[in-house]
């Protein structure tokens, strides 16, 4: 009984299993319910529209959800029903075409909510376009398709329901799992055997730092969205508190007190490093179970063993005999892995969390009001603007579609506007990538689809096979593109099937539509204002400089007036993580554009790494700024920040007071004065370790901001 319980509790707290019954749901009332009914004809707008309407679906609360659901139904409406009207005059549809593709493309300047219902809208255009033959109405179709984006938001709203936080949860679940990977990943560095400067262990750390900083967004989005108006709630406020503990943990995970390749020379021949290792690893062990409890609603049990492993760790660093400033160093890394212990220990002490975290706002970036939509619009009105010159590029796409349709009479023409506007990304490598994966996962939904239609011919068969096919769709559409092509095109295989249509002429001109479609993208992403991601390479380097100034220097102030959590502090330091994402992401994509400068690649690559350099080191002076420290050292904190921001953000070039400030530092390291305590030699330490890093960090920043526009 007891297995039973816990197989069902797993299936009712598994996010992706319920969405798969989402969507099973949906489609199975979109296919059985016209075909009892002796419509079958309707199972094409119906499914079509549960497509468009789960493609733009936004989690967020009841609320939000209900007003979601009725700018979505004003901008389908207005999308499906103005096809039908202007359909039959070329002249004046395409004109219309053009300038909807351009307002719905520009809605995304707003934010997320409407740029995915712009998305749909558009797809509800092509769709509207795609099935115009099948009725002789003007209005049959449209309501068809809207009536299949209400049935699927209906399931929705049920689910939502019975369930009101569980995305929050998986959400939740999935950072501290992110979290236990780089957790992993950070215990790779501690290796006595490394003698290749840790390169493949510094790659894996950056990409498990670059899916955790996106985790923990995506959980701050959804507590937003979900739980705005809920956090009163005792369960509320476990979750906001579980979400800023694996920030901090997350912070002091990323310190770096001493470089790794001189532990590994130090500490060779001792098990040091090994224990170090074996604790990061637990901890990660930790972050998993922790995930694992979130996700199905569970009491985490901390390991009570950490306890005996911390003892073992610093009777070793006792018993070395060393450098004192290296002991100095690993006694504070040992308390940074105590602290991270202590925050997993008390995660369902909601009293001593809440207590820990007194200010809890989320920041958010919601509309104002009218005004400030307008703002924001009017900002990318400019071709300076990426959203602008997509808008236009998607217009043009449109417009090269439709008049090519036109000219040809081409049966199913319409595919070439659905194809571009899936295909038809804003920059060069990602529409090249999917460009690729449209024409095999046709290819591959063709050569399935067509023995299908002939081994099961009868209706019944034909609609359980779109179900599963759409529900394949969703299932990969995430995740391989290439396989939710071939559903997606089974899908369609299958309902035209219900119509008469023949497998063979669907085919055709499936393939020929998808190849032109996919040609009129690349074009349009080559020659109409290409977007290269190296012309963003020079704002985002400043940026990510810019604010690893600012994260330094509300640090330092707060050694003066003590620590704090606020919400300011929290911004900027997340900021310069997403920074250092954004810069690897960035320069992933330029590797893959044509005619790219490989010498800029392997200096922007070299930034980023001293930039992820950088902000570890001043990590280590954010987790441990709630210990006060003398006022000559905090005097050379503030000299030393003033010169990193003059070098690093303003490019002024300060070489004698560099080495001044940095002279006198190690002076006073190497002295060990009777009035420096260890948390003034901590600082101290990590001053010197930012200050012979920032030269070529600086260096490499100008050289890469001049990268031509």
């Amino acid at each position: 009984m007891n297995t039973l319980r816990l197989s069902l509790r797993q299936v009712f707290y598994h996010s992706n299993v319920l969405y798969c019954i989402r969507i099973l749901i949906s489609l199975t009332g979109t296919t059985f319910i016209p075909w009892y009914l002796g419509d079958i004809t309707a199972v094409i707008p119906l499914t079509l529209g549960v497509v468009a309407a789960a493609l733009t679906e936004i989690d967020t609360r009841l609320l939000n959800r209900f007003i979601n659901l009725v700018i979505t139904l004003i901008c389908f409406s207005l999308a499906t029903f103005s096809v039908q009207l202007l359909f039959p005059y070329p002249a004046i549809f395409i004109v219309g075409l053009v300038i909807s593709t351009f307002v719905f493309t520009m809605l995304g300047a707003l934010g997320q909510r409407y740029a995915v219902i712009a998305f749909g809208s558009l797809l509800i255009a092509a769709y509207t376009m795609l099935g115009h033959e099948m009725y002789q109405d003007l209005y049959s179709q449209s309501i068809y398709l809207l009536l299949g984006a209400i049935w699927y938001n209906v399931v929705v709203f049920i689910e939502s329901f019975i369930q009101p936080i569980r995305t929050t949860q998986q959400s939740l679940a999935i950072s501290f799992s992110k979290l236990g990977n780089y957790l992993d990943a950070k215990a790779a560095l501690f290796d006595p055997d490394e003698n290749n400067h840790f390169t493949s262990q510094l790659s894996q750390l950056a990409q498990a730092n670059d899916q955790l900083i996106d985790a923990l967004n995506q959980t701050k989005h959804s507590l937003f969205n979900r739980l705005k108006s809920y956090r009163g709630q005792s369960y509320i406020r476990n979750m906001l508190n579980e979400y800023f503990v694996a920030q901090d943990i997350h912070e002091r995970a990323n310190a770096t007190h001493v470089g790794y390749e001189t532990l590994s020379q130090q500490f060779k021949h001792s098990d040091i490093l090994f224990r170090f290792a074996r604790i990061l690893n637990l901890q990660a062990k930790a972050c998993y179970q922790l995930a694992i409890s979130i996700k199905y609603n569970q009491v985490y049990q901390h390991n009570p063993a950490f306890e005996k492993y911390f003892g073992y760790l610093a009777d070793a660093i006792t018993r070395h005999q060393g450098d004192s400033k290296l002991i100095n160093a690993l006694n504070h890394l040992l308390k940074n892995l105590h602290s991270i212990d202590l925050l997993l220990s008390n995660i369902n002490n909601e009293q001593q969390l809440s207590s820990q975290y007194t200010q809890r706002q989320l920041v958010d970036d919601k509309l104002g009001g009218f005004k400030d939509c307008w703002q924001r619009i009017k900002q990318n009105l400019t071709v300076k603007s990426t959203l602008f010159r997509h808008a236009v590029r998607m217009s043009l796409v449109f417009f090269v579609g439709y008049a090519i349709i036109q000219l040809t009479d081409l049966q199913h023409g319409y595919w070439i506007i659905l194809t571009s506007l899936f295909v038809c990304q804003p920059n060069y490598s990602t529409t090249k990538f999917r460009l690729r994966l449209r024409v095999m996962g046709t290819i591959g939904g063709i050569i399935i689809g067509i023995p299908l239609t002939y081994l099961l011919p009868n209706i019944q068969a034909q609609l359980v096979l779109i179900i599963l096919s759409g529900w394949l769709f969703f299932l990969f559409k995430n995740s391989q593109y290439a396989y939710a092509t071939a559903f997606i095109t089974l899908l369609v295989f299958f309902s035209f099937g219900l119509v008469g249509e023949s497998s063979l002429t669907v085919a055709t001109y499936r393939i020929i539509a998808t190849i032109i479609g996919c040609f009129i993208a690349w074009c349009a992403v080559s020659f109409i204002w290409p977007d290269w991601k190296f012309r963003n390479l020079p704002t985002l380097i400043c940026r990510a400089c810019h604010d690893d100034c600012h994260y330094l220097a509300i640090i330092g102030a707060q050694y003066l007036s003590g620590k704090s959590n606020d919400a300011s502090y929290r911004v900027i330091r997340r900021s310069v993580h997403e920074n250092n994402a954004d810069l690897s992401s960035l320069i992933s994509i330029m590797a893959k554009e044509p005619h790219i400068d490989q010498a800029m690649i392997q200096q922007a690559f070299r930034f980023l790494t001293l930039n992820h350099t950088l902000i570890s080191y001043i990590s280590t002076l954010a987790v441990h700024r709630d210990k006060p420290i003398h006022p000559e050292t905090l005097s050379l904190f503030d000299d030393a920040c003033v010169i990193i921001i003059n070098i690093l953000d303003a490019n002024q070039k300060m070489d004698k007071d560099l080495s001044h400030i940095r002279d006198i530092i190690t002076h006073l390291v190497e002295k060990q004065s009777h009035d420096l305590d260890n948390n003034d030699c901590l600082v101290l330490q990590q001053l010197l370790l930012i200050l012979d890093i920032l030269p070529e960090t600086a260096q490499l920043a100008e050289q890469l901001s001049k990268v031509r526009n």
